[in-house]
């Protein structure tokens, strides 16, 4: 994305389908509501414009898989989480071109749009960042025309199915970042990331364009923060706000999630998955990736660019593989729109979620609809399976360790 700088720099020293629409899981896991096209059945509610007509309420979104809870000794679906941090689309049309490869296999993913994408550089004196000069950005604002392309993109991702997360504003990182803002600069920053979503009729002025098709303060149950930092300070206002998740967390274990802030928010960090070719483990994110490739450099040598591709695909698949086969913990990526390297991150993605899709029991799911999944569970069946680490099988296989018994043993814990 244009202007992006100064992500999270954890290296290698820093960590020690085809499958269909989300079918049901006879074991428990999610079956999909609502049929059409992702957009053009959505009609049976009417339009009630919020605001400047902006966004508009249009009804319970589309394409939204009912979970279920597993059954006794079952073993767990393989959830998969793919983010976006950024989601705007710009000459490169990555958001259009992962909307077609989520389609393709029936996948669900969450996209992490940052307020300022939907703010056109004329009017960055509306954007008062806390601790910094009015209109200030670590990244840059979008041409009026990719503004309009990424509203286009929003609009038709939600009808999709997919959730419309936040990835707050200017991005701003490091010792002068969100790492020093307090719970109230939090929420100013919150407040105007939504601003700048549900006011993009005024701020723009395009008439061309239909309302976004969700209230997106209801809507918005979850984020991460730029560079991965500032979660502290963050977690009670995300608390205060409802919110449900926080996706900030870096260099987690392959685990089931827990929750924080008292129990009130669900916990969906980055995850230390095996580097491909080496001994010892990387961050799930294709900036991490390509900071270890070529020193941070996203135009490191041409001619190593085949190699990178295929050590990221196989990194991604190489934290899949461990989860699958093991514990079955749910399985977070994120990523940005972006050319590193020639590309070739977004090919690895691409490559790897279809061999992710070759296997039983996948699902591609948002962090929205894992925490659907989550909380229709068994309180003792989750306390049971966080106790696999990462690479651990269940002793006795699914059917004891998840079987009455074992179930009970966790409740007694």
């Amino acid at each position: 994305m244009s202007g992006i700088s100064r992500r999270r720099l954890l290296t290698a020293g820093a960590t020690a389908g085809a499958l269909g629409a989300l079918s049901a899981c006879s074991a428990g896991g999610l079956s999909v509501g609502g049929g059409g096209d992702g957009g053009s059945t959505h009609k049976a509610t009417p339009v009630k414009l919020i605001g400047d007509g902006s966004t508009a309420y249009t009804g319970a979104q589309p394409h939204q898989p009912a979970p279920a809870r597993l059954k006794s000794g079952a073993r767990p679906p393989q959830f998969v989480v793919f983010s976006w941090d950024g989601a705007g689309e710009v000459s490169n049309q990555l958001f259009s071109r992962f909307r077609k490869v989520a389609a393709d296999h029936g996948a669900k993913m969450t996209f992490f749009l940052s307020g300022i994408y939907a703010l056109p550089e004329s009017k960055k004196h509306l954007y008062r960042p806390p601790q910094h000069a009015v209109g200030a950005s670590a990244i840059g604002y979008l041409a009026d025309r990719h503004i309009h392309a990424t509203l286009q993109q929003v609009r038709a991702a939600w009808l999709e199915g997919h959730e419309i997360g936040t990835h707050f504003n200017g991005h701003f990182c490091g010792a002068t970042g969100v790492r020093n803002w307090s719970s109230a600069e939090w929420r100013s920053e919150i407040d105007q990331a939504v601003d700048f979503v549900t006011k993009w009729k005024t701020n723009t002025g395009f008439t061309d364009l239909e309302p976004l098709p969700f209230d997106y303060r209801k809507e918005l149950i979850g984020g991460r923060t730029p560079c991965l930092e500032g979660q502290t300070n963050l977690l009670p206002t995300a608390a205060a706000l409802g919110w449900k998740y926080d996706a900030s967390s870096p260099g987690g274990l392959q685990m089931l999630p827990g929750k924080v802030q008292g129990g009130r928010i669900w916990d969906f960090p980055l995850q230390s998955i095996p580097f491909s070719g080496h001994s010892f483990q990387v961050l799930s994110m294709d900036y991490n990736m390509m900071f270890n490739q070529s020193a941070g450099n996203p135009l490191g040598d041409r001619a190593r660019y085949d190699a990178w591709r295929a050590q990221a695909r196989d990194t991604y698949l190489a934290g899949f593989r461990r989860a699958y086969e093991t514990n079955r913990a749910p399985f977070f990526i994120g990523n940005h729109f972006e050319r590193w390297n020639g590309g070739i991150y977004m090919d690895a993605v691409e490559e790897a979620i279809g061999r992710m899709a070759e296997h039983d029991d996948v699902r591609f799911v948002s962090f929205k609809q894992l925490v659907a999944w989550l909380e229709a569970q068994d309180p003792a069946v989750l306390r049971r399976l966080r106790t696999l680490s990462p690479g651990q099988s269940p002793t006795g296989g699914w059917g004891e360790f998840l079987g009455a018994g074992g179930a009970a043993s966790a409740g007694a814990s």
